[in-house]
Formats: structure tokens, sequence, C-alpha cells
């Protein structure tokens, strides 16, 4: 049953809380019922917005390759850092750091979100996350997504997409470097109106890749049996 007092709650009771659902919230799974109506519309661009969101997706589509650090910040304040690997088109894995037991893997076509202490996953279509905007071989926010704002300041550039899915309802928001347009962070807030950031740094660009990075077990949970 859904609990209303805490801004996160899930299906299956074998999930853990805490930084799984911080986790889930990262992938776009915040699990809560039906979501509720995202209240946005797509906005007329004005000729400057609308370039500089041609510059962000001419850049982005140049890069085929991420890594780096991260951190996350959860609603209730908490954080969780890792590393982070990325192989467009669909591949990326978060690798958390102790205490966090988690592992985030998309491999083109799913989402893993793996507990590596209990040994178990939840895999969920990458398709119904905002994942795939990022991941997708031929980025393109204004065609693909609905943007309901682009802010330009000197330093930063801040796009807003409304995103709803069969999963999850929220809003999207990325802020890329304002001179060279790299991804700095992004902050999903759910329908519930939590928001879980995600920042990134130390990021090289198009550099080697190892492809058993982003593998799934998928036969993990059927070898582990029943819990």
């Amino acid at each position: 049953m859904r609990n209303k007092t805490k801004p996160m709650t899930f299906l299956k009771s074998t999930w853990t809380a805490g930084s799984l659902a911080l986790a889930m919230t990262l992938a776009g799974l915040t699990l809560t019922g039906a979501p509720a109506p995202v209240r946005a519309e797509t906005v007329a661009l004005t000729m400057e917005e609308a370039e500089t969101l041609g510059s962000v997706n001419k850049y982005f589509n140049s890069i085929k390759t991420l890594d780096g650090d991260f951190i996350q910040f959860g609603p209730d304040g908490s954080q969780a850092e890792g590393k982070f690997f990325m192989a467009r088109p669909g591949k990326v894995r978060f690798h958390y750091a102790a205490p966090s037991p988690l592992d985030i893997i998309a491999d083109g076509k799913s989402v893993s979100v793996r507990d590596r202490k209990l040994a178990t996953q939840d895999i969920w279509p990458l398709s119904q996350t905002p994942l795939r905007f990022l991941l997708s071989d031929d980025l393109d926010l204004r065609r693909d997504t609905k943007v309901t704002g682009v802010t330009v300041e000197p330093d930063l550039i801040t796009v807003t997409i409304s995103d709803t899915t069969t999963f999850n309802s929220g809003i999207l928001t990325l802020i890329f470097d304002a001179n060279s347009y790299e991804l700095k962070q992004w902050t999903v807030k759910d329908a519930q109106g939590y928001d879980t950031t995600v920042a990134i740094y130390n990021v090289k660009q198009n550099g080697p890749t190892d492809p058993s990075w982003f593998k799934i077990d998928y036969r993990e949970n059927d070898r582990k049996g029943p819990q």
C-alpha cells in the first residue's frame, strides 16, 4: 500500500529504502502508483533560445562516450557518490561507492538497479526513463521532448523538460555550461514535488570503454530463487 509519509514508495516489499529509492529516482523510476498529471506546456522559444538548444544538441551528439565522477543529492538531504560510464547510444553505468551497494546499468534496452550486497536487481525498460534522452543516438531536445523552459545565463544554460511515462511523471531539468555546452547536472522532480539532483565532474570525453561495464545479468534473480 502507498505510504504517504515518505517521499518515495515502491510496489515490491523486497526493495530497500534510502539509497535504492534515490537510485530509482535517478533512473526516472519513482513508482508511486498512478502518476499525477504534470501541468506543463511546451513553450515557444525565442531565436536565441532555439539557437542555444541547437548548440546543445550539436555538442552532445559529438560525444560518444563519457566517464567521470558523480554526486547525488536526495530529497531528504542525503548524499551518495560514485563513478559513471556512458556509451551512446543506450548504455550507461552508475557505480555507487560504499556504503551504497548499488549499480545502475543501462544496456541499450533496459535499466537494471542492482543491489550488490543482496545480489538482487529490478529491471525496467530504458524507454520509460528520462535516461533515454541522454542516451539517444541522435539527441534533439526540441524534437523529442516537451521543452517547458530554456534559460540562458552568462555561465549556465538550463533546459526544463516535462516527462510523462508509464512509470513516472515529473520534470527533468538539465544544466549545461554556457560556453562549452558540457552537461553539468540534472534534477528529477517527481509527481509529489521531490527533487533528486545528480552533478557530474572530472568528466572525460570520447575515451575507451569496456563493453562488460554495460552488461545486465538477466538471469541473476532466477538463480537466486524466490524471495
